[in-house]
């Protein structure tokens, strides 16, 4: 009887040992979607913009970025639709519009309501009917399905804490034969700035291929100009 009653206890030990390491395994393990929805950039970033709005348009900015050099390598013509993404002051959305005509459209995206509200002010007194100030998600810029011929995140990429998330949520939007650029300079994530092949190596986890880079935005070789599109 009492060999049967030890034997009994050591069995009902090493089963109730196994129901723990079991339960403990299933609570702590992720399911596909789980692992699928979890965060897979998680770096350093600098902190939105939020002062004066009226900075970004210094005499000259244009001259300097090259901006219409941009927008012709972007495929920015007349009847095109374009996203400014982090538009801010809409200082590009402005020169955007222009350039796609009344027959274009230009969405300027920011999670700033200060800046949509802005921008929306501005395309009013420049009666710029084809600018849409838009206040998107910070990981989703909220675009038209299969609307977008180009985007433009001009100095914006450093911010966004989440890019790869933002870039997956961004391909839905565009058009077949869109064009993503990505104008930033090359910094550690939280000094505004990011390197380019951060950005590359993120772009490709989202889903997009390299199409084309330049050095020519500003002379001091610290800015970059990235020319992405979707992976068929």
């Amino acid at each position: 009887m009492e060999v049967g009653l030890v034997m009994n206890k050591r069995c009902t030990l090493v089963v109730s040992v196994v129901f723990f390491l079991q339960s403990l395994f299933l609570g702590t393990a992720q399911s596909p979607a789980q692992a699928a929805a979890a965060p897979v950039d998680q770096r350093k970033t600098s902190e939105p913009y939020t002062g004066d709005l009226s900075i970004f348009d210094t005499p000259g900015r244009d001259e300097r970025l090259q901006i219409n050099r941009v927008m012709d390598i972007l495929g920015i013509t007349a009847g095109k639709t374009v996203a400014d993404i982090g538009a801010g002051s809409g200082w590009f959305s402005v020169r955007a519009a222009k350039r796609v005509g009344e027959g274009g459209v230009v969405y300027a995206v920011d999670i700033n309501p200060e800046a949509t509200r802005y921008i929306a002010d501005r395309a009013r007194k420049e009666r710029l009917g084809n600018v849409k100030a838009m206040l998107s998600k910070p990981d989703d810029p909220l675009l038209p399905a299969s609307a977008v011929d180009a985007v433009l995140l001009l100095k914006t990429y450093h911010e966004v804490a989440h890019p790869i998330v933002l870039l997956r949520n961004l391909r839905a939007s565009l058009r077949s034969g869109a064009k993503l650029g990505i104008v930033d300079r090359n910094g550690d994530g939280e000094n505004h700035g990011v390197a380019r092949d951060v950005v590359i190596r993120e772009a490709a986890q989202a889903g997009y291929k390299l199409l084309e880079q330049y050095d020519f935005v500003k002379g001091d070789k610290m800015d970059y100009f990235l020319v992405l599109a979707p992976r068929e």
